[in-house]
């Protein structure tokens, strides 16, 4: 029973990593840059709007991390139909 507990466990803690929001073309963190913050709190949030490849409106949020880089935590994209 314990090895089915830690297991479950550690399915849990990796999950969020796997299922993580990829930057796309006009993301801040789009091809690997990270964006460094010098005078923003950590973990604050912060918007980015852009248009994507489709040329839809795309709202991002990020939140600023201790080490004052920025990880993506949302994502919606504007419809025009």
């Amino acid at each position: 029973m314990k090895i089915a507990i830690a297991a479950a466990l550690a399915t849990l803690v990796a999950a969020p990593a796997a299922f993580a929001l990829q930057p796309i073309p006009g993301s801040i963190t789009y091809g690997g840059h990270q964006a460094q913050l010098e005078k923003a709190p950590a973990g604050s949030n912060f918007f980015h709007v852009f248009y994507g490849p489709n040329g839809n409106e795309v709202r991002e949020v990020y939140q600023v991390n201790a080490d004052r880089t920025v990880s993506l935590v949302s994502r919606t994209v504007a419809n025009d139909d």
